[in-house]
């Protein structure tokens, strides 16, 4: 088995790519060793000593980082994971389908739905391929007095560079569509 490793816009994250796919649908993202126990693969990251967050995607593992450095590492958070996969374990426990999705309600007004729907369009079919490019992942969360209520998730939590995708790439292209959007925000 031969996983590959792509950095990312954030320093603190690395995607890794195991050539299988991780999440069959939605994400899950992991942002405590309490919360991994959903997971055996991403309890069995957290267990290396350094890490701060780990994410799904459909094909990648994105995992975070407080203090090493990457060479030191990698080479654990690989092995880690070429173990889990050719061990046949699944990814996700079998009771665990809390961590797949948000529990967050969405909010917006019932008079909001054509925009709303509009937006979610747009952040599935031109937002959410780019940032899994970058293992990570945006959603919908809200849309209230023409501020649009995103959450970011895996390399996106905590990029440097997250601001500006948000305000000059997606408040944007929201704003070009869909003329009652007038701002973008992260939650």
């Amino acid at each position: 088995m031969f996983i590959q490793t792509e950095a990312t816009p954030n320093p603190a994250t690395l995607k890794f790519l195991p050539g299988k796919v991780v999440m069959e649908t939605g994400t899950a993202e992991f942002r405590d060793a309490g919360s991994a126990s959903a997971s055996p693969l991403a309890a069995r990251i957290f267990a290396i000593p350094g890490v701060t967050g780990v994410f799904f995607g459909y094909d990648f593992v994105t995992v975070s980082k407080d203090g090493p450095e990457w060479h030191h590492l990698k080479p654990a958070i690989l092995g880690t994971i070429m173990e889990h996969f050719m061990s046949g374990a699944p990814v996700m426990g079998t009771a665990s389908t809390s961590a797949q999705t948000d529990t967050d309600e969405e909010f917006f007004d019932a008079g909001d739905e054509t925009i709303v729907a509009t937006i979610k369009e747009l952040l599935e079919t031109r937002v959410r391929p780019a940032v899994a490019q970058d293992g990570g992942d945006i959603t919908f969360r809200g849309f209230k007095d023409g501020k649009v209520f995103l959450n970011m998730k895996g390399s996106c939590a905590g990029c440097p560079s997250s601001t500006a995708t948000l305000k000059h790439g997606v408040q944007n292209l929201l704003r070009h569509f869909v003329p009652e959007v007038q701002e973008v925000e992260a939650v």
